[in-house]
């Protein structure tokens, strides 16, 4: 788990104030996803005591996330907001994907968005300059966003003026899966540039995903995608989820992903 492997220092998160709004909410909110998530490291040697120790950190941590999960559920529930928790490698298309979708849905929602990243905030001034309401939050060696953190900032955003809220996550398959933000729906993306066999290997993510946008169709021929056997993978993993196959480039496939948003969005 993340406190065992050196990734779980929070001193290291900072929140990138955004300096057009400066409001204060109290929260509370929930999500149904019961995730499992473990890193395992040996040298040889087995050390049960370790082991148990380890065990028992990571249920703590997790537990003490899903309250407050529970808690943003409730929070953002109040503010009638739709929150989508967008997951995926590093370089699947997360931010062009946000870019479009939020100008494209503007006349029927407005999309606020909080992106998490080892460092820098280049994403987020990317968003902004497209005038897109827009905090960072910057984790050092955290590996994932936690709930706690995602509530801080989201609360530096007018969410009263909001219909739905993104929360662009720190670009990993693996520790992400674990921790419920409080989100309505988990969004998870996979690129046509990632290979047929990505949901195979992150079972854990595919499996708790809502949705699963599949990207970059439009290089899908020239990289040597194989649509089908990518599609098999990831109903075998989740046959629940619903998919949709997009270009955040030319905006292929992109209108049923908006006609879905719109419909979670105002109902």
């Amino acid at each position: 788990m993340c406190g065992t492997c050196g990734c779980s220092d929070k001193n290291l998160v900072h929140i990138h104030h955004n300096h057009q709004h400066d409001h204060e909410h109290s929260h509370e909110h929930s999500h149904e996803h019961h995730h499992e998530h473990s890193h395992h490291h040996g040298n040889g040697h087995h050390h049960p005591k370790k082991q148990e120790k380890t065990v028992k950190l990571q249920e703590s941590v997790l537990q003490k996330n899903e309250v407050f999960a529970q808690q943003n559920r409730a929070f953002f529930r109040d503010k009638g907001l739709l929150v989508l928790n967008l997951v995926s490698s590093p370089g699947s298309g997360k931010t062009s994907l946000l870019e479009r979708t939020a100008f494209e849905v503007q006349e029927k929602l407005s999309c606020g968005v909080v992106v998490g990243d080892l460092e820098t905030d280049n994403d987020a001034q990317r968003l902004q300059q497209k005038g897109i309401p827009t905090i960072q939050i910057t984790t050092g060696t955290l590996c994932h966003l936690e709930a706690d953190i995602v509530l801080q900032a989201a609360q530096q955003l007018d969410l009263d003026s909001l219909d739905v809220l993104i929360v662009e996550n720190v670009g990993n398959l693996v520790c992400p899966a674990s921790y419920d933000l409080g989100e309505n729906l988990r969004v998870v993306m996979l690129s046509t540039t990632e290979g047929e066999d990505k949901p195979l290997k992150y079972p854990t993510m595919f499996k708790s995903a809502d949705v699963v946008l599949l990207n970059k169709v439009d290089i899908a021929e020239v990289v040597g995608f194989d649509r089908d056997k990518a599609l098999m993978n990831i109903q075998k993993m989740n046959p629940q989820a619903t998919i949709f196959e997009v270009s955040a480039k030319t905006g292929e496939g992109m209108q049923g992903w908006y006609d879905y948003l719109v419909k979670y969005g105002v109902s």
